[in-house]
Order: structure tokens, then sequence, then C-alpha cells
């Protein structure tokens, strides 16, 4: 009976570790983290027709900046 608890308990964490590993090896694969950027940082590309061009040019650079910061891409 002891054996049959211990078996058990190895199946279930070497599931969980394995199911782990590759939630993360998705989770940060390049083309879902270039998804969740584009996402999240979407509705600033958006142009408004009450903006000036100042102003969207700025909210334009703000937009790249984020995205790159959210891609990991180093900014100079």
């Amino acid at each position: 009976m002891n054996n049959f608890r211990i078996a058990k308990l190895i199946i279930v964490f070497s599931s969980l570790s394995y199911l782990s590993v590759i939630f993360l090896r998705n989770y940060n694969s390049p083309e879902n983290i270039e998804k969740r950027c584009t996402l999240k940082f979407e509705k600033d590309f958006k142009n408004s027709l009450e903006t000036y061009h100042k102003e969207w040019d700025r909210l334009l650079d703000l937009a790249d900046k984020n995205y790159f910061k959210c891609m990991g891409i180093p900014q100079y």
C-alpha cells in the first residue's frame, strides 16, 4: 500500500513538472511574445480623427518604445 502511494506521488509530480515545462516553453516562444505585445500595444497605434499631427507622432513614438520594451529589444 505504501509503494502505491509513493508511485502515485511520483507520477503526479512528474506530470505536473512536464506540463509546466511545456507551458513555459509555449508561453515564452517568440511568436507568442510577439502576439501578446502586439495586442497589448495595438490600441496605441489607432489614430482618431481628432488627433493632431504632433500628438500623433508622440503617440507613435511612445507605442514603438513600449512595443520594443515588451519584446525585450534593447533601445539605444
